[in-house]
């Protein structure tokens, strides 16, 4: 492979592999060759739940001694979907920036995560370990992915001190944002029942339609808060409302609705729930509430380690980050249970989309504000 404290190389490389999730299609193979020829050991962890497709993840670590910085990411991709100008899987670089699926979300961050450590390497070992937690399932269900990965770390005294996750937080430029925290999100699927009848004959039958609407309508009376000192307010919307009736002169029998809540910190799953039981129960008839909770909120409250990372990239780039919570789930939402995490990646505006791209001067750029982070880290702990 090339040399490794340039990301350009490796970040082509993975982008070539046509992961999309849960395919592994090479990726990690790629990586591992990688990161041992730096000196890591490599574990290959497969994973799989009952029906469902073996998930490849990988955990990478250089050292054994404290303390431990974790980089954090995904080699799977979404579809690359219709079109391209460019094939998505060639790891083309045109006119400064390198396009594919996976350029920025988050291949490109990985081959950063590996420059970086190749060249704080150069100034002899570090003065602690350092390790990589990659995944295929991010993309996808996440379920047999980064959270058993940390289960796995937890039960042989593995987990990490800190820990960042590559993913493009930024919206505009290099250095916009760094992410300290996510909202929860909370998806539900309310069913109300009836009794199904005859238009003409609506005493002889109890349509569930109007009282599917108040509910729903109860939920967005009032906003649910004001937001919190780092999180914008939490928002309730409604997805679906569902009733399969093709006929226009039968009262239907039941009425489907489903919704997304994406909370802040002064809520939790749990009590969102009750408050969404409460509402419903206000309206009355006999429903049927499902819930799935797929992150709680979190934050890593600014300090040391977000500092780090915030001079880091202010030294690099001329203007220092905000702190932002904003955004959908990441993985990172099952690391904050086990050390402090933040994010940080490259400028996400074309992740997901056709022609997906990053400008090359950013992954190094990014390698270069990665390395600064791992220096000071390590630095700090001396």
């Amino acid at each position: 492979m090339n040399d490794l404290r340039d990301p350009l190389p490796l970040a082509r490389a993975l982008v070539r592999c046509p992961s999309v999730t849960p395919v592994d299609a090479g990726a990690i193979g790629t990586l591992e060759e990688a990161l041992r020829g730096l000196g890591f050991r490599c574990d290959r962890l497969i994973f799989a739940s009952p029906g469902m497709p073996e998930v490849v993840n990988l955990f990478a670590r250089l050292g054994d001694a404290a303390p431990h910085f974790c980089f954090a990411g995904h080699t799977d991709v979404v579809p690359p979907g219709q079109g391209w100008s460019r094939d998505p899987f060639a790891g083309e670089v045109a006119e400064g920036e390198l396009y594919g699926r996976g350029a920025t979300d988050m291949k490109g961050a990985i081959a950063c995560f590996v420059a970086a450590v190749a060249r704080v390497l150069q100034s002899g070992p570090v003065a602690g370990s350092i390790s990589l937690l990659i995944t295929g399932d991010e993309e996808g269900p996440a379920v047999d992915g980064t959270a058993r990965v940390l289960s796995w770390l937890a039960e042989r005294g593995e987990l990490p001190d800190a820990c960042l996750v590559g993913e493009p937080t930024n919206p505009a430029r290099l250095g916009d944002a760094v992410k300290i925290g996510r909202r929860g999100s909370l998806n539900g699927r309310l069913t109300v029942s009836g009794t199904q009848g005859h238009t003409a004959y609506p005493h002889l039958a109890d349509n569930p339609i109007p009282r599917l609407l108040r509910m729903l309508q109860s939920l967005l009376e009032k906003p649910l808060d004001q937001g919190s000192e780092h999180f914008q307010p939490s928002t309730v919307e409604i997805t679906t409302i569902d009733v399969g009736n093709p006929a226009t002169n039968v009262i239907p029998a039941e009425v489907r609705a489903g919704f997304n809540i994406r909370f802040n910190d002064r809520h939790t799953g749990a009590g969102l729930e009750a408050w969404l039981r409460e509402r419903f129960d206000a309206v009355g008839g006999p429903y049927a509430l499902a819930v799935e909770v797929s992150g709680e909120a979190f934050l890593t409250p600014p300090g040391p380690f977000t500092r780090t990372l915030s001079d880091a990239i202010a030294a690099v780039t001329g203007h220092p980050p905000a702190f932002d919570t904003s955004g959908g789930t990441s993985d990172a939402r099952f690391i904050k249970d086990y050390c402090p995490v933040a994010e940080f990646g490259l400028v996400g505006k074309t992740m997901h989309k056709a022609d997906e791209r990053v400008a090359v001067a950013d992954l190094r750029a990014l390698a270069e504000i990665y390395e600064a982070t791992l220096r000071a880290f390590f630095a700090r702990a001396c």
